[in-house]
């Protein structure tokens, strides 16, 4: 199957210290990869320079067998590619109508009126809630961001990387912060994602990955020391040593 994200001999190092090494991995239509690793392992340097925020030392980022390592962050959204963040980056004021309505403007290039009543506008509203619906937020979709749990303005994230309409979903740590009694939301979230996303998710809990993960890449020490099915992860002699050690040993214990 033809790769819609590609990363190719990708390098990054500051102050001489390589924190991205040579990194190399692609991603097909629908495919449901997790990225793990311990901290420091150079996860969040990776994501930000496939988005676009950072600019690497070697290497190539490609969407749809099209080089982006040259194209800004905004120019990789339009061509395909999504992102939420670690820590919400939400406007406290503005409803989740709101956010979902400006990236729908945003994406078919309204940026100019995103300043309007949006909120008339038929064809935007009616969009925005059908994502919003589908994320169990509907009725909370003219309640300020200020007033919903941690858990809602994490599903929120996943909304309005929806509507951007991408072809490759980068979720970093969707699940952090959440409550315990809320992560059944997130974990329905990402089972309802569209069947051809490619999704590529950071995550630190393992319970979480095992779900949702048809694939795991490990990356430790800014080096990719394997890729391959969740069932074999957790026997990889150099994950184990790296990452996984207690909790590989506490699965087979079980």
């Amino acid at each position: 199957m033809t790769p819609v994200f590609e990363v190719n001999g990708l390098k990054k190092a500051f102050s001489g210290l390589a924190v991205t090494n040579d990194v190399s991995l692609s991603m097909a239509s629908g495919d449901r990869v997790a990225l793990i690793g311990p901290n420091g392992a150079g996860k969040t340097t990776f994501v930000n320079l496939v988005t676009g925020h950072l600019r690497p030392d070697a290497g190539d980022v490609r969407l749809n067998g099209e080089v982006v390592t040259g194209i800004n962050a905004t120019g990789r959204v339009r061509r395909g590619l999504g992102r939420s963040f670690q820590v919400t980056r939400l406007f406290q004021d503005m409803t989740p109508a709101e956010h979902v309505g400006i990236a729908i403007l945003q994406r078919d290039g309204r940026s100019g009126r995103m300043f309007g009543n949006f909120l008339s506008m038929p064809d935007v509203m009616e969009e925005a809630t059908g994502l919003l619906s589908g994320l169990g937020l509907l009725d909370l979709m003219h309640r300020k961001v200020s007033e919903i749990a941690y858990g809602q303005q994490r599903l929120l994230e996943i909304a309005m990387a929806l509507a951007l309409r991408p072809k490759v979903l980068l979720l970093d740590e969707p699940a952090a912060g959440v409550p315990q009694s809320d992560t059944g939301r997130i974990e329905r979230a990402l089972a309802d994602l569209p069947a051809d996303l490619a999704v590529l998710m950071i995550e630190h809990d393992m319970d979480l990955v095992f779900r949702f993960a048809k694939r795991v890449i490990v990356l430790a020490a800014g080096t990719i020391i394997f890729d391959g099915l969740p069932s074999e992860v957790t026997k990889d002699a150099r994950v184990r040593e790296a990452y996984l050690g207690s909790y590989a040993d506490a699965s087979h214990a079980a």
